[in-house]
């Protein structure tokens, strides 16, 4: 066991080394090759039609089950030409790691012994926060890996996640989720990584590098999603190409990554299932993607259910292939519709055969096509290692943010009784996201998940390991969640609507709130700690609260306890910025914890009693109102009303920012230029500081947005250690894109370092000169280097 582990190690190292060295460089590696092309070539000249396009298609792994187990007979009558992929294969069973493998394995050798083409299946799952299955390590959600700001972490995260598939014999995820979030009111911005591109380009980059590994054939195909500007109605070809296409066109040119899924959504009024501008003019031709492009969980169809843009289902099907999507899921819908459409002569045999050659060569990289296939890995399977669970915690720790803190935190050593309240204080449903395993097994597919399995540490565990017994700790949910519950099924056809099939399940083993009692330990207690916020019922696909204020009865709850007059530290838990503007001033301390996976509660604590220093900082913009309005750093703040600013989280120590070097001039044609610093410690504990590069034109008649992140650091320092930091800029990260192209113009700029977007501690003006430049090749460089 112990060697395993140090093999896991040295594979987490060796997959996270390359990052800063090979930042900005351009994977040129196409997704197929002579060899490649008469491999498939070779294979799809004895193909039938009805075996070319059951290799476009998706389904799961129920249609060939009974009683949990493969059924011959199922497969025999449902895929008796084969199949392309199994769909969220491993997140609606309840089988154990060596069960998953050993199913996947049955199946995987029917499909190579009883079909005329003996074409493995492609299993895909889920993969944001970790490999969603039962046992596997639960990562906190992607809104708080946004916000440790640490590509290196995140990075060894998903190399875990792709260590476990492949043992099970997975070789595709669903991840990463690249959107742009710039609302919380928006119920999916809990799998982002926040509002900025910059940043959710370069965390991308990295989760990418570490699910793919350095080759297909060992690594997990990682799919970005969603392909271009779900969650916004954005239409202008501006913002679109600088922000929401940056981090999918990041990890395709950076990270290798060969598979895209588009999104539910409209470009210019057209669905974008359809939309042959944005599959093929922007993707294909702008971008020069020449992966698979997979479609979003019944996408296909909503075309004509839901947008009513197709006159059947089998337009539809016309609509999307011709557009540019390649393979349906998770059901043959509209796809089976296409033979039809080729007798009538709507669709030409060409544009299938390229969709399936496409599909065919993802299998021939992943290695499914070789004449052994490696599918799983033999032995008894561990999905949550000591050493990935350590990793769990760092990551949680990392990603929750101080708010506010008026000296309280960290608990000090002499308090004797500490009241632990909010309906979140002693519950594991509020550890996790929505695309966990845990959430989808129990959301889409109404089982319980076992706690233990893996385990799942509460506030309340963490808290009483962490202060010991000489410590009273007077635990009282004192109010639920919502009653009734507050969420609701978004039912408007253009998402995924398993949802509302489901009842919500009654949440077992809780007590019902007592009020008196939580007041009462309130007022006995030293310092009161009120968990509150959401939990997996409240936050995610489908779910849609009324507002973003705490829900339910927990503002008049939290007011109770404030009322007491003994300090209160909020503990905010949920996937979303919820408004707690009304206590900002009454709290002692605020803290956002997010979802923060199987160690949260452990995390936490640490934090609360001063064992970790916090570090995360905000990667959005915490707002102070339930206004709808998109809110984003980049257009400034002087018309919006904010809590806390993009960048912010604070520290038990301090930091001070000195001696900014830059040159005053620089040509457009440089290669790069340099701007040091120096961050010194100046408290009394250890920590990590996130230091922040951003730029702003000083020119009035600039085109560029107010201000832009351009850089960060994360820095660790002892108590009164100073360090030189050094940001290496390319002049090529100020290009915009105008009237249809690539432009890098010469101006007069601001570069700013921050410890948040409004926090800018040193500054120094830099002039760009030179001619405007054509970028013909559009971007090249996306980040700048740290030294």
């Amino acid at each position: 066991m112990k060697r395993t582990l140090s093999i896991i190690c040295l594979l987490i190292i060796t997959a996270c080394n390359t990052d800063k060295t090979e930042r900005n460089t351009i994977n040129t590696q196409a997704f197929s090759n002579s060899e490649i092309d008469a491999k498939v070539d070779s294979i799809m000249s004895k193909m039938t039609l009805d075996e070319k396009l059951v290799q476009i298609e998706g389904i799961r792994p129920r249609d060939i089950m009974v009683d949990d187990k493969f059924s011959p007979e199922l497969a025999k009558e449902v895929m008796p030409h084969g199949i392309g992929h199994f769909c969220q294969f491993s997140s609606g069973l309840t089988l154990s790691p060596n069960e998953l493998r050993d199913f996947v394995r049955e199946v995987q050798h029917w499909l190579m012994t009883k079909t005329e083409t003996k074409i493995p299946a492609i299993f895909h799952e889920e993969a944001i926060t970790g490999f969603a299955t039962q046992g596997a390590t639960t990562y906190p959600q992607q809104i708080g890996m946004g916000c440790t700001w640490n590509p290196e972490l995140i990075q060894e995260c998903s190399n875990t996640t792709r260590l476990n598939m492949r043992a099970a014999g997975a070789t595709y995820a669903l991840s990463p989720m690249l959107d742009m979030s710039r609302t919380a009111h928006w119920s999916r911005l809990e799998e982002s990584y926040g509002e900025d591109p910059y940043l959710t380009s370069c965390l991308g980059v990295s989760f990418v590098k570490g699910l793919q590994g350095n080759n297909f054939k060992t690594g997990v195909a990682a799919t970005t999603k969603h392909f271009a500007g779900y969650g916004t109605q954005n239409d202008n070809p501006k913002e679109l190409y600088e922000d929401y296409i940056m981090p999918h066109e990041a990890v395709m040119k950076l990270a290798g990554s060969k598979s895209v899924m588009p999104s539910y959504g409209k470009y210019k009024g057209v669905a974008v299932a359809a939309s042959s501008e944005m599959l093929t003019d922007i993707l294909r031709t702008h971008l020069k993607f020449d992966g698979v492009v997979i479609s979003d969980y019944g996408a296909v169809s909503l075309i004509h259910k839901g947008h009513k843009q197709a006159n059947s289902l089998k337009d539809a099907a016309i609509k999307a292939l011709t557009a540019g999507i390649d393979i349906e899921v998770s059901a043959p819908v509209a796809f089976p519709f296409l033979p039809e459409a080729l007798e009538e002569g709507l669709i030409s045999i060409d544009v299938i055969n390229t969709a399936v050659k496409r599909s065919l060569i993802m299998k021939t990289k992943l290695g499914l096509l070789d004449s052994k296939p490696q599918i799983g890995i033999d032995g008894n399977l561990n999905f949550d290692p000591p050493a990935y669970r350590d990793l769990a915690y760092r990551a949680a720790t990392q990603s929750i943010v101080l708010l506010k803190n008026d000296g309280i935190l960290p608990l000090k050593k002499d308090i004797k009784k500490v009241a632990l309240l909010g309906p979140n204080s002693s519950t594991y449903y509020c550890m996790l996201g929505d695309y966990t395993y845990q959430s989808m097994i129990s959301f889409w597919h109404s089982k319980e998940f076992d706690p233990e399995n893996p385990k799942l540490y509460t506030l309340h565990e963490g808290l009483k390991s962490r202060l010991g017994e000489h410590i009273e700790i007077m635990q009282e949910r004192g109010c639920d969640w919502s009653a009734p519950l507050e969420s609701i099924i978004d039912n408007n056809g253009l998402g995924d609507d398993r949802l509302s099939k489901l009842k919500m399940m009654t949440i077992k083993g809780l007590p019902q709130p007592d009020l008196e009692k939580a007041v009462a330990f309130a007022e006995k207690s030293d310092v009161i700690i009120a968990a509150v916020g959401e939990n997996l019922y409240l936050c995610g696909e489908g779910r849609q609260r009324k507002g973003i204020k705490l829900p339910g009865e927990q503002e008049a709850f939290v007011q109770k306890l404030i009322d007491t007059g003994k300090p209160v530290v909020l503990v905010l838990f949920g996937g979303r910025q919820q408004i707690v503007s009304k206590f900002k001033d009454k709290c002692a301390a605020i803290v956002q914890a997010w979802f923060p996976g199987e160690e949260g509660g452990n995390a936490i604590a640490d934090i609360l009693v001063g064992n970790t220093n916090p570090s995360g900082k905000l990667c959005v913009t915490y707002p102070a109102t339930e206004s709808k309005m998109e809110t984003n750093y980049k257009n400034g703040y002087d018309n919006v009303d904010i809590q806390y600013p993009f960048g912010y989280g604070l520290s038990y120590t301090n930091y001070e920012y000195t001696s900014l070097e830059g040159p005053p001039e620089v040509n457009l044609n440089d290669d790069s230029f340099t701007l040091s610093l120096q961050v010194k410690n100046t408290g009394e504990m250890d920590g990590d500081e996130i230091v922040q590069l951003y730029v702003s034109p000083k020119d009035t008649n600039s085109t560029m947005k107010p201000i832009q992140l351009k850089g960060f650091q994360r820095v660790s320092l002892k108590s009164k250690e100073q360090k030189s930091i050094t940001f290496e800029v390319s002049p090529e990260q100020l290009v915009q894109f105008k009237n249809n192209q690539w432009i890098l113009e010469p101006g007069n700029f601001e570069f700013k370092i921050g410890a948040s977007s409004t926090d800018i501690r040193l500054s120094a003006p830099v002039e760009i000169i030179g001619e405007n430049k054509i970028l013909e090749d559009g971007r090249q460089v996306f980040f700048s280097l740290n030294k």
